[in-house]
């Protein structure tokens, strides 16, 4: 799914680039404005929300940092449950824990290990699908859980990174949502 022109051209102005971070050569996409901005965060809520609606999701599940910024309201608004994805070490209780490769090294998340019950239908949700690590250790854990992935949705995807084609065996037919290709 493509944003509508209108809601597509609405984010877009609201997100800046910051060139050479975190580091020399990267151009970094800052949602902090469009966060800041009620009008633009409420309409991308509603295009999330929309998506739990159209895919009959039980449970978002938002991807530490900025995830748990865009799915918590989607969650609220379309009456169904929250559930962060964290760094390893972030959650009290009992977890699962999926380790994943880096550019350089690896990372771990964690999820509830009682946060999603067999059958669940669950939407991701992140701002930006860049390589898809993150977003592909995040349905593993979804399955170990016992819960099924009904679609992931980025407000931002990096096409030239090719995050698309790493996260695609994962998602076993189920859909990729991004708002905005660039």
């Amino acid at each position: 799914m493509t944003a509508p022109a209108a809601l597509r051209e609405l984010l877009l102005s609201k997100i800046t680039d910051v060139p050479d971070y975190p580091q020399p050569g990267v151009m970094f996409k800052d949602i902090t404005p469009l966060l800041a901005d009620p009008a633009a965060f409420g309409a991308l809520t509603d295009a999330f929300a929309e998506l739990c609606d159209r895919h009959r999701v039980d449970k978002v599940v938002g991807l530490e940092a900025r995830g748990f910024i865009l799915a918590a309201p989607a969650a609220i608004r379309a009456g169904v449950g929250f559930i962060p994805v964290r760094k390893a070490g972030k959650l009290p209780g009992t977890t699962l824990c999926q380790a994943y490769e880096l550019e350089y090294g690896t990372a771990e998340i964690e999820i509830h290990a009682d946060a999603l019950a067999p059958g669940d239908r669950v939407l991701v949700i992140d701002d930006v699908l860049a390589t898809g690590g993150t977003a592909d250790a995040s349905l593993q854990l979804i399955r170990r859980a016992g819960a099924e992935v009904a679609a992931v949705a980025v407000l931002l995807e990096l096409g030239f990174l090719a995050g698309r084609q790493r996260l695609e065996p994962g998602l076993k037919g189920a859909p990729l949502e991004a708002l905005i290709t660039i």
